[in-house]
């Protein structure tokens, strides 16, 4: 399809809302449900939910699958050694709780705000439960060996600025920085793991770069297309090179951070 193009963007876009309608239902602790994670990550399942993708009209609506039938810092860091540590720190809301452990000099975080309090919810507060959060470090292994520790930031952009980086190299075959300096796709939804259901098909952002003929085309397909100046993370990346042995870095332009070797 190639990278930048109406098509490529709607196909991700449509997958990105199929993922987030199971997010919103599935994603729970599971100590609590009995949840089959193996089914939801397998190829029959991916199978199965991309025929529901229509390729030349977005969905207004998505289901989640019926598998029963069926303020953040990132910081990556490696040692000479080959270990390779992917790392995600984030209170959540604002300052967190506003509450501080005495002597300890740190605010515990209050991400109990996003348990649903739906009974009937996989997701739904109940003590010792950890609930649904966004703290997403990425971590890429090849032929069973480290390779890629990565992160992108920012709260529901993680999930699919995680994909979007992958496929960049994966597919666009581009290298570690330009793939996280390549424009950003965003959408967004009332469809949470708190709650909510999506009737309208949601909103897309789109970062500038993108050719416009091409957003023509998504606008067509029925895309509610919106223009941001922010949301779209913050992206570092160390990979390493096998047979060169050595690391490759890389920090993005959106924000603060450096890629740096020692």
């Amino acid at each position: 399809m190639g990278f930048g193009s109406a098509e490529y963007i709607h196909h991700f876009v449509e997958a990105k809302k199929i993922a987030f309608a199971d997010r919103a239902k599935y994603y729970a602790d599971m100590d609590f449900n009995d949840i089959p994670v193996d089914y939801l990550i397998s190829k029959e399942y991916a199978e199965k939910r991309s025929k529901e993708i229509n390729p030349s009209k977005a969905s207004r609506r998505v289901r989640a699958g019926d598998i029963e039938n069926g303020d953040t810092i990132y910081l990556t860091v490696a040692d000479k050694d080959g270990n390779m540590v992917s790392l995600i720190q984030s209170n959540y809301r604002g300052m967190g709780s506003g509450m501080i452990p005495p002597g300890l000099g740190f605010m515990l975080q209050d991400r109990g705000e996003l348990f649903s309090l739906d009974e009937n919810h996989f997701n739904v507060y109940e003590p010792e439960k950890r609930p649904f959060h966004t703290i997403i470090p990425a971590f890429i292994t090849k032929n069973n060996k480290p390779y890629i520790s990565f992160g992108l930031m920012g709260g529901a952009m993680q999930p699919q600025g995680h994909a979007q980086i992958v496929i960049n190299i994966v597919d666009f075959g581009m290298n570690l920085q330009e793939a996280g300096d390549a424009p950003r796709i965003r959408h967004v939804s009332n469809q949470q793991p708190t709650g909510g259901e999506m009737f309208d098909g949601g909103e897309l952002s789109l970062e500038s770069g993108f050719d416009y003929k091409e957003i023509r085309k998504l606008m067509k397909y029925g895309h509610k297309v919106f223009f941001s100046l922010g949301s779209f993370g913050g992206y570092q990346a160390i990979k390493y090179d096998e047979k060169l042995g050595v690391y490759f870095g890389a920090s993005e332009s959106r924000k603060d951070g450096s890629a740096i070797g020692y």
